[in-house]
């Protein structure tokens, strides 16, 4: 049986490289290759334009992005979800870096981070509104 796209998707974690496209998508909506790519030099590193294409391409075959060809400039809009991708990726981190213990992962947060008096009040409020429920 022939998977689709969405399938792939679900059973594929993006690369590295992948996710840094992504969340340029992410960030500023459906866009085109020239606009990911001066995205991506001016905010990770330098990065040659058919490297992103050839990238975005393979993407797209994967399922995590979109692309519609109808104009002359196709536009890229992300398919994976945002927080579906997040969730996953933590998940994974959580199980294999820290044998699935969020209380692990947060204490080294907390432990190797200095959070800002606004970042600290942002947890306190999270951590009430998870004791409400």
């Amino acid at each position: 049986m022939k998977s689709s796209k969405k399938d792939k998707n679900a059973l594929s974690e993006p690369t590295k490289s992948e996710l840094e496209i992504l969340q340029v998508l992410w960030q500023y909506g459906p866009s085109t290759v020239r606009f990911v790519n001066d995205q991506l030099n001016e905010q990770k590193r330098e990065v040659n334009y058919m490297s992103t294409q050839k990238l975005m391409l393979i993407m797209l075959d994967k399922g995590f992005v979109t692309k519609d060809a109808s104009q002359m400039t196709h536009v890229y809009k992300a398919a994976a979800d945002e927080g579906k991708t997040k969730g996953y990726l933590l998940d994974r981190v959580v199980d294999n870096l820290f044998n699935g213990s969020a209380t692990s992962l947060m204490m080294q947060l907390l432990g190797d981070k200095k959070m800002s008096p606004e970042e600290m009040e942002e947890f306190k409020e999270l951590i009430r509104k998870i004791d409400q429920k």
